[in-house]
């Protein structure tokens, strides 16, 4: 008889076969950890209209492919979620890698009934003096927002109960979707929570690319011509999040 998994890890993925198989050797780490068994996490790739081998390899991994034609990560994190069958469902990025307690450290932070949507958090993958700084003025942030990164997870009923990621979004999408189940969960006395000692690591490859310091020069022309010309914000914006490889 199958089992009904407690978790379904979805991947958003455009061209990220170079990347995968890191995060999915690090998730099979992690699903050897977890306490309830591996079998009770599925691994969902959702192919964002990929051109290289991202979904035969994620295949080759066992993993179920969600095919997602509309390229925007909104899109993609849906398309994955609509296929998963976890109780649980989790996001991270193809280019990052999980605690080998992830699985468990979710667990205990949704079990006391008191979280709506948690995050794992987040370090890089390298540290420099501007990755520092930027880590610096970004971590406050987060603190006092309520919100994080790394692995992001809810209760899969929550989820479908706001409408999952919104779509008119092209970036940002993360942190509207934990604006919404916070104040979804504020119906029923839920809060956002942290999953302790699990860190995911990202890359930092925007930073090899783009340089240490970028967040204090990019970011502020991008938040500049928000408020001056909306269509050229649009266009540098998606230069950025997806015109970048």
């Amino acid at each position: 008889m199958d089992l009904t998994p407690r978790f379904s890890l979805v991947i958003p993925a455009y061209n990220e076969a170079a990347w995968l198989p890191q995060l999915l050797d690090s998730v099979d780490i992690a699903r050897a950890h977890y306490r309830g068994g591996a079998d009770m996490i599925e691994v969902i790739v959702a192919d964002n209209d990929s051109t290289d081998a991202t979904a035969v390899y994620a295949l080759s991994r066992g993993c179920r492919v969600a095919p997602v034609a509309k390229r925007s990560i909104a899109a993609a994190r849906n398309g994955g979620a609509a296929i998963a069958h976890g109780e649980i469902v989790c996001f991270i990025d193809a280019d990052s890698t999980i605690h080998a307690q992830t699985f468990n450290a979710i667990s205990d932070c949704l079990d006391n009934g008191k979280i709506v949507v948690g995050a794992t958090g987040v370090r890089p993958d390298r540290w420099s003096v501007g990755i520092f700084f930027t880590w610096l003025v970004a971590t406050p942030i987060t603190w006092i927002a309520g919100v994080d990164a790394g692995v992001i997870f809810c209760y899969r009923r929550d989820f479908e109960a706001i409408g999952g990621y919104d779509e008119t979004l092209r970036y940002a999408e993360d942190i509207q979707l934990l604006r919404m189940l916070k104040q979804h969960g504020r119906k029923t006395s839920r809060r956002f929570g942290r999953a302790k000692n699990a860190l995911a690591i990202t890359s930092m490859r925007k930073y090899d690319k783009h340089g240490d310091w970028h967040y204090f020069t990019l970011m502020p022309r991008i938040g500049f011509w928000m408020l001056i010309d909306k269509t050229k914000m649009q266009r540098q914006a998606d230069a950025y999040w997806y015109n970048d490889r």
